[in-house]
């Protein structure tokens, strides 16, 4: 899949999930994609909370993986 596809995808599924991390004091940014790895940024709340890798996997790479064909993983920076 083009990798231009595959980040809109990205960009527009993080853009549904940020107003849920807004919510709580938090945000995320897209950094980039490259060899089927997500990279994103956690910022405001998420940075030092004890949730962040429940949110990372179990949320946003959890919904990635599911819509996003070539995905295989999220990392944060």
């Amino acid at each position: 899949m083009n990798v231009e596809i595959i980040e809109k995808q990205v960009k527009e599924i993080l853009h549904k999930v940020r107003p849920y991390l807004q919510r709580d004091g938090g945000d995320v940014t897209y950094i980039g994609f490259r060899d089927g790895i997500v990279y994103v940024e956690m910022l405001g709340a998420c940075v030092g909370c004890s949730a962040l890798d429940t949110t990372l996997k179990d949320g946003i790479e959890a919904i990635l993986l599911e819509e996003v064909p070539g995905i295989i993983g999220v990392e944060n920076i």
